[in-house]
């Protein structure tokens, strides 16, 4: 029988590879997003389900994960749905900090709560949370995605003891650039004047080409997902794409204090 994957944000990007991915190898597919209604692309594929989503809204999450569960067994939830806030803190408002916090962290641990009691009960079922190398490490002015993303990496952790015990496995993956519109569409920005000298320097080092062209489809990246989804390993962490996986390393092989100046000198600050 057909194993089924339920995934949040898969409007676009690696969510919509991710959805596209599965259902080519034959999984049953959930994908959930804000306006299914829109969808033109996912909705034509056979075994994709399309459901609204907004994990912003808590009664939703609980109430689309009750008619996703009545609909069949669900076998692995891909929390995926996030975006990026970037800007100096001082320039970033109180609505904004608040709405990349209820989506980036509470849409995940939310969701991922709804489905606990199910996959307790069964001693089966996997989460996995799209992360970031965002959250395994830290550059200017993105202090507050930062702040969710490795928020998310030390919950994973910590979940996995309480899960594990009941058959439930929990991975995070963690990609690094992706050519998807999250620059653009599922960006948020936040100015303030006084920044205005590290804001060009970052922008700077952010727009070379040569910093994009390392960036990983995201067709890439789904691969990795669906290889912590059938791997059956007991591995936390997936570190995805090149360029992610050579930026952990020089973490590793530097340590903090040597890694946070080699960032100082690449930005100029």
């Amino acid at each position: 029988m057909a194993k089924t994957i339920f995934i949040t944000g898969a409007s676009s990007g690696l969510g919509k590879a991710t959805a596209k991915l599965f259902a080519a190898k034959g999984w049953r597919v959930i994908a959930t997003m804000r306006n299914p209604e829109k969808e033109r692309e996912l909705n034509h594929l056979d075994n994709v389900t399309l459901m609204p989503l907004d994990v912003t809204d808590a009664g939703q999450i609980k109430a689309t994960a009750e008619k996703a569960l009545a609909s069949g067994d669900i076998d692995v939830v891909f929390n995926n749905a996030g975006y990026g806030l970037a800007g100096p803190l001082e320039g970033i408002n109180d609505a904004q900090l608040v709405r990349q916090i209820n989506t980036n962290i509470l849409g995940v641990i939310r969701t991922t709560q709804a489905f606990i009691p199910y996959f307790r009960k069964r001693r089966s079922g996997l989460f996995i949370t799209t992360t970031s190398i965002g959250g395994l490490i830290a550059l200017p002015l993105n202090s507050v995605y930062h702040a969710t993303k490795w928020a998310l990496e030390g919950w994973s952790e910590s979940m996995a003891f309480e899960l594990n015990s009941f058959g439930i496995g929990i991975k995070t993956v963690s990609p690094g650039g992706i050519t998807t519109d999250f620059s653009g569409r599922s960006l948020d920005t936040g100015y303030h004047e006084a920044y205005g000298e590290i804001i060009n320097k970052v922008q700077a080092e952010f727009g070379r080409p040569e910093r994009r062209a390392n960036y990983s489809t995201p067709e890439q990246i789904a691969e990795v997902v669906f290889e912590a989804a059938t791997d059956g390993k007991d591995q936390l962490r997936y570190v995805a794409g090149e360029d992610a996986k050579r930026t952990y390393a020089q973490r590793l092989a530097a340590g903090d204090e040597g890694f946070r100046k080699g960032i100082k000198q690449l930005f100029s600050l």
